[in-house]
Parts: C-alpha cells; structure tokens; sequence
C-alpha cells in the first residue's frame, strides 16, 4: 500500500490530505505538523481572531481526519529529509517512510535586522498564539506600534485602533502597500487609517529596536517611540530549510515545475513555500502568499501525486479587509503601462492594469463590503483568456465587464 506523507499542516497541507481521499486515494497518508493545535486558518489572525474571539478557525474537526483515516502528526518538525531513502527523521526520533512527498511548509515571518528572535514585547504575527499575545495588549489605554506598512501591518493596526489601543504604525518606504498595490488604492488606505486614528509615519529611518524596563522602543533618527509591543510586520520567508539541506533545487522558494513537482519526481511543493512558472505571465517563476493559491495548489498537488498531469493555470488573486473596505487585486501588474480607473460608485473603483499590447495583466480595486466582488472575478476571468479589452469600455459604466468577457 501507497504511504503519501505531507509535511506541513497549514491550509495547503491539509487541503491536500482531503483532497487525495476525495480523488480516491486509498493508501496510508501522514500529516505532519510543528504545532500542537489541529490544522487552522492563519487569514482570520489579523482580524476576526484579534477583534471577535482568540479561538482558531480549524480547518477540519479531528473527527474528520478520523474519519478520512488521515494519520495526523502534531507538535513534531522533520529533522532531516532523504530523497534517496525516501523517508524523514522526526524531531521525537521516529523514522517515516514515504512513497511520494508533499512540502507544504510554508513561510516564516522575516525578522527585524539586528534582531535573532522575537521577545514577549516584540512579536510577528504567524501562530495562534502570537494572536493571542497581539490581542492581549488590544485594549485603551495600550500601545501598540507596527513595523511594516503591508497587509499585515494594516490590518492588525485596524483591529487594534477599533478596540481602542493606540497605534503607531512605521514603514521606511515613502508609502504603504508598496509591494503590488498601485498608489491610488494605497493613498485611500493610508488616509482612512489617518482618519481613524492611526498615527501613520512614512519614510522613517529605524536605527534599533528593542525592550528595557518594561516596555518595548524604536529608535529612529531623532527620536525613540516606546509602546507595550511592537508588531514586526516585514515580510515572510519561505521555509526551504529542509529542502536546500535534502538537495532539492530552490528559487525564491523551493523550485517546482507546472506540476509542482521538485527537482526530485516523487517530491511536490506547494503553497507559500515554492516558487513555480505561470504560464499566463510568459513562464515568469513567482511565488505567492495567498489563501486562495494554498488552498488550489493543496488541490493541484494532489490530483498530480496521484498520477494526474494538471497544470497550474489560476490567476493570482489577493484580498484584504481593513475597517468596512475590502481591497482585491486580481493578476500580476508588473510590466503594465497603462491604468484605467472604473468608478462603481460610493468611492467604490477598480483599477485596470494593461501592458504595451493592450492585454488586461491585472485588476486591483477597493469599495466598502462586496463592492468590487463581482467585477474582480469577471476581471480575473479576462485576465485568464488574456484579453485584450476596448479601454473605453473598461472605463465605462455603461459597459458591463460580462459582456466584454463574452465578446
């Protein structure tokens, strides 16, 4: 009988374990976790889980993994890989035997340079428990300062200015949101944290930072900001550890091909962790921090550790919700020359972003609730075909974006 091991019990991992069963595996699969907690969702750490409840939104009960007869591994890391063996030494000492392999490793928070590991004043945002640690200073009369003016950053600031805490939030960049959203959306971003309360401060120099004396600091030039805890919100770095040391390729992530398969045949890499080629950007290998894409890539791996040859094909797409917005970005913009803009109405707008031929690369837009939904998936679905729209009918209101996928 067949033993699939997958190493790695977030999202992608645990997607992939059901999802071989739902295609008819019938041999022996081992989910391998480091945490103690069954497998959760990680989206809902800077919102629901700091603003509503500290309890992990499970993936799947342990009776389904019971039921789907998934032999699930918590608390333990994988020691050591051997791709000629084929199997992994535990960090308890145990040895496990595979016929094919998952990495669904996933990514580590980026540490702040200068700094080797994370206190109880200065923390990431990755586990549950760092949520709980986060929404135990969200309170009045509590401090909270942020590094890093990405998805992350914003959100939690978001969260925590609704529960009261003060909040100062510190990118070196001259912007937030730098990385992939256009500066239109970023600057309404930035101007309804502003309006909220948020103490927001661009371009700034960080020269150390650090705790003393019951309290956390940022030392920049000219000034030191002292608060309870400081949220370090760089960035992540996907987890290759285990992979460069097992001698398996790697390329900003462990490198897999369209079937995500390693540079060893029986070894797939999915989610977070590994960069792949998307045939839609002309092959270009990019690697994605994105719910949806562990979730399709669990999926994908799958299908093709079963034998399958299923390509990945999916349009990137990202999402984030900060106070009553929800910004979406459907596609990679990068090479884009022209940006139109669609009014939806109510601040509601989405930009599109076309390269120098006309083709549709990519669709970002903000609105209140589901405003943008709808357009971003029609948008996503034109980005797939790579059309080339008529510009004046993306900017028009009278034009509706089915009728431009139709044509």
């Amino acid at each position: 009988m067949s033993h699939f091991v997958i190493v790695g019990a977030g999202e992608c991992g645990a997607r992939a374990a059901f999802a071989l069963r739902e295609k008819g595996f019938d041999g022996s699969i081992t989910l391998v976790g480091t945490e103690t907690l069954l497998p959760y969702e990680r989206p809902p750490l800077s919102k629901a889980s700091l603003g509503e409840t500290i309890e992990p939104k499970l993936i799947a009960a342990a009776e389904r993994y019971e039921a789907a007869n998934i032999r699930l591994l918590n608390g333990v890391s994988v020691e050591s890989l051997d791709p000629e063996a084929r199997n992994m030494v535990l960090s308890d000492g145990a040895v496990i035997a595979y016929d094919k392999l998952l990495l669904a490793t996933g990514a580590s928070a980026r540490e702040f340079p200068g700094t080797s590991a994370m206190s109880a004043r200065i923390r990431a945002l990755r586990t549950h428990q760092d949520a709980i640690a986060l929404r135990g200073v969200m309170q009045p009369g509590r401090h909270i300062a942020i590094i890093g003016g990405g998805f992350i950053g914003l959100e939690v600031a978001a969260t925590a200015i609704k529960l009261g805490a003060r909040v100062t939030l510190v990118e070196g960049l001259e912007r937030v949101l730098k990385r992939g959203v256009p500066e239109e959306i970023a600057h309404a971003l930035a101007e309804r944290h502003r309006d909220e309360g948020i103490d927001l401060r661009c371009e700034a120099a960080i020269e150390a930072i650090g705790e003393a004396e019951g309290h956390a600091f940022i030392r920049m030039a000219g000034a030191t900001l002292e608060s309870d805890m400081i949220l370090v919100g760089i960035g992540a770095r996907p987890n290759v550890e285990l992979a460069a040391k097992a001698g398996l390729a790697v390329d900003n992530g462990i490198a897999v091909d369209t079937h995500l398969q390693t540079s060893r045949a029986d070894i797939y890499a999915a989610g977070d962790c590994c960069s792949f080629p998307l045939e839609i950007y002309g092959g270009k290998r990019v690697r994605l921090e994105s719910w949806r894409n562990a979730q399709e890539q669990g999926t994908l791996a799958a299908a093709n550790m079963m034998g399958g040859s299923e390509t990945i094909s999916a349009v990137p797409w990202f999402w984030s919700d900060q106070y009553d917005l929800t910004l979406q970005i459907a596609g990679l913009s990068d090479g884009a020359v022209t940006h139109l803009r669609r009014d939806l109405g109510d601040g509601a707008f989405i930009l599109f972003h076309l390269d120098a031929g006309g083709r549709l690369l990519a669709a970002s837009g903000i609105g209140t609730g589901n405003a943008v939904a709808r357009d971003i998936r029609l948008a996503e679905m034109l980005i797939a075909a790579r059309a080339h729209p008529d510009p004046a009918a993306l900017t028009s209101t009278n034009v509706k974006l089915k009728s431009l996928l139709a044509a």
